[in-house]
């Protein structure tokens, strides 16, 4: 984190992505850092309102200030144009200064779905990824794995 570096946690539903990153923004701000989760979906449209506002610039400012981003649920879901670019500018403010982790449950390829710009989908992927860590948490759910137990 000191160093800027990305964080990128890959894998189904169930396996502990959204407990890891809260754990990241939990285990910095008790260090004394400037730690922010969120969702994907809400860093896409916090933006857009902001433009809409006239408030873009020191909302995007905002969002390079804090030492740990933690953006939950990246390429769940498909972001239109205006948020996917938007949400795109918090990125670059960040980089290679402050640490972005995020996790997914789609592969990097999949993201394609969420980011429908060929070109944008990459440079997200390469902020996101660039000099840091990508960390596969698994297949197995852990949810379904705890219910199984409980019902036998």
């Amino acid at each position: 984190m000191k160093k800027g570096l990305p964080l990128c946690l890959i894998g189904d539903s169930g396996t502990g992505k959204s407990h890891l990153l809260i754990a990241l923004g939990t285990e910095a701000a008790m260090a004394g850092f400037r730690a922010k989760c969120t969702l994907a979906s809400k860093l896409a449209n916090e933006p857009v309102d902001a433009a809409d506002e006239k408030i873009l610039a020191k909302t995007i400012a905002r969002y390079g200030r804090v030492d740990l981003l933690c953006i939950d649920e990246l390429g769940c879901m498909q972001l239109d144009r205006r948020g996917a670019e938007l949400l795109f500018q918090v990125l670059p403010e960040r980089e290679e200064k402050n640490s972005v982790a995020n996790a997914s449950n789609d592969s990097f390829a999949g993201w394609g779905k969420t980011f429908t710009d060929p070109r944008l989908c990459a440079a997200i992927v390469d902020r996101l990824t660039f000099g840091g860590n990508i960390l596969k948490t698994g297949t197995e759910s852990y949810r379904l794995a705890h219910s199984r137990e409980l019902a036998r």
